[in-house]
C-alpha cells in the first residue's frame, strides 16, 4: 500500500495534576522551549507527515495558537482542537478532524519529547504493511504478580512482555472504526493498540528507544532534563569532531 497522505494526532489535553505545577505540564519549559513543542517540532520535520492535529485543553487553545504555533512558525499544525475528559476522548476528537484523504494516522503523546523522525517513519512503514503498529521496548526488569495481601504470587515470564510507547500508527479507516466501536460500547483504553485489539486487528511491534519517556511526574521531568542535556552535549561533541576533521 502506498500512502498518499499521513496525518498525525498529538494529544496534549491533560491537566498534569501529578506534576503539581502552576500550568499544565505540556507548557512547562524543557530546556529553552515548552515541553509539547519538542514533539511538535519533530513532526514538523518528519518527511512523511502531511498535517498535524494538536489536541489541548479548551481553555489553553488560544495560548497554544499564540505561544506555540505562531511564535515558533509551525506550519503543519492545521487545527488545534479542544480535548475531552480522557485521553481516549481527546484522541478521538483529533482523529475526527484529520483529513479524510489521509490513509494513515500517527498518534503521539505530546509529553514524550524525545520521539525521533526515525521512530515515526518506522511506525508508518510497519502500519502500511500490517494495518497497525506501535513503538515499544522489551521489559528489562523482573516482573512479579502480587496478591491482595501484598505478597508475591509468582514471577511472570518477561520474555514476551513489552512496554508500549508512542507513536502508535494505524490506517485511518481502521482507527476510526475502532474508536467508534469503543464509544458505542463505553469501552475505555489507555492507548490506540487496545482499541484496535478489540476489533481483532493485528498490531505490529516496532522496537523503540528507552529515552522515549513519557513525562508524568516531577521525577520524570528531572530525567528529561538530563536526557536533553546529554543529547545537546553529544551534538556539540559531534560538531567539534567534524570541525577538527574539516
Amino acid at each position: 500500500m502506498k500512502t498518499r497522505r499521513v496525518a498525525a494526532v498529538i494529544p496534549a489535553a491533560g491537566t498534569g495534576r501529578r506534576m503539581e505545577a502552576a500550568v499544565p505540564k505540556q507548557f512547562l519549559m524543557l530546556g529553552d522551549i515548552p515541553l509539547l513543542l519538542h514533539s511538535v517540532q519533530v513532526f514538523e520535520r518528519a518527511a512523511s507527515i502531511s498535517q498535524v492535529i494538536l489536541v489541548v485543553p479548551k481553555e489553553e487553545r488560544e495560548r497554544t495558537l499564540s505561544e506555540i504555533i505562531e511564535r515558533y512558525s509551525i506550519k503543519k499544525v492545521v487545527k488545534v482542537v479542544a480535548g475531552g475528559a480522557t485521553r481516549q476522548e481527546s484522541v478521538y476528537h483529533g482523529l475526527k478532524e484529520t483529513d479524510p484523504d489521509a490513509e494513515v494516522v500517527v498518534v503521539h503523546d505530546a509529553v514524550r519529547p524525545f520521539v525521533t523522525e526515525d521512530l515515526i517513519e518506522r511506525s508508518i512503514v510497519a502500519a502500511q504493511k500490517s494495518g497497525g503498529a506501535i513503538i515499544a521496548v522489551p521489559m528489562k526488569e523482573t516482573v512479579k504478580q502480587v496478591g491482595p495481601d501484598g505478597h508475591i504470587l509468582h514471577t511472570v515470564d518477561r520474555a514476551q512482555l513489552w512496554l508500549a510507547q508512542t507513536p502508535q500508527t494505524f490506517r485511518r479507516a481502521l482507527l476510526l472504526e475502532g474508536y467508534q466501536k469503543a464509544e458505542y460500547d463505553g469501552f475505555q483504553a489507555t492507548d490506540e493498540a487496545a482499541v484496535m485489539e478489540r476489533l481483532g486487528q493485528k498490531v505490529a511491534i516496532v522496537p523503540g528507544r528507552w529515552d522515549n519517556i513519557k513525562i508524568t511526574t516531577p521525577e520524570d521531568f528531572q530525567m528529561a532534563e538530563a536526557i536533553l542535556a546529554g543529547r545537546r552535549n553529544a551534538s556539540q561533541a559531534d560538531a567539534t569532531q567534524r570541525g577538527l576533521r574539516a
